[in-house]
């Protein structure tokens, strides 16, 4: 059997021949007014200002964990509470991952982690499928981490889910502390997009689906 000299390309080398996979997105509405500008290959450096500080604690964790370049600006009827503007910022980070993913050719596509926080354990499953769902399985035991409502939490990932065109599974295992749930949560899901976000070298390119599109 005869074995070919030609080298599998590394995913640095497939990363330079891709187009550039950033994005900057504006969404303005009678509610809200929010910025996200996004790089898939960064290197963790994060720039959030929503009015929310626990979503900003949050965004943070997508991050540095996922090591994303993200920077968010938001302003809205925080007067009122935070759901609209948790909800834009969702469906603004969204639509920069669609948008910095193009057809998504090359990507691992699937990513998995399961992110301990002292008590708390949270699995986190995803696809860039093309087809938005959300399974949620988190018990959160308080209405509120500091002035952040954790009902918040679901709805920022129905958010991101639906204007990403991601699948999303989340479950917790483990838990009785609202902070460290929801910190697991976005750790977990953060280290679930770096794997689903690398370039594939035995890709080679190519859309990863056997229907060849997404």
């Amino acid at each position: 059997m005869q074995i070919s000299d030609r080298s599998i390309p590394t995913s640095s080398d497939l990363e330079q021949l891709l187009p550039s996979r950033t994005a900057t997105v504006s969404r303005k509405t009678g509610e809200t007014d929010v910025y996200v500008s996004i790089n898939l290959d960064g290197q963790g450096r994060c720039s959030a200002a929503t009015g929310v500080p626990f979503l900003d604690h949050m965004l943070h964790q997508i991050s540095s964990h996922g090591l994303i370049d993200l920077e968010v600006r938001a302003t809205g009827d925080i007067e009122i509470d935070d759901h609209h503007t948790n909800e834009d910022v969702g469906i603004t980070l969204g639509q920069a991952f669609a948008k910095a993913l193009g057809d998504r050719k090359g990507i691992v596509r699937f990513g998995h982690f399961v992110a301990p926080l002292d008590e708390a354990l949270v699995q986190v499953a995803l696809d860039f499928s093309g087809r938005p769902h959300l399974s949620y399985g988190l018990q959160i035991p308080t209405q509120r981490v500091g002035t952040y409502d954790t009902q918040l939490v679901r709805e920022f990932f129905v958010a991101v889910v639906n204007h990403s065109q991601m699948t999303l599974h989340i479950r917790q295992l483990d838990g009785i502390n609202s902070h460290h749930i929801i910190e697991a949560t976005f750790k977990a899901f953060a280290r679930s997009l770096r794997m689903a976000l690398e370039i594939d070298p035995r890709r080679a390119g190519e859309i990863p689906s056997s229907k060849g599109v997404l």
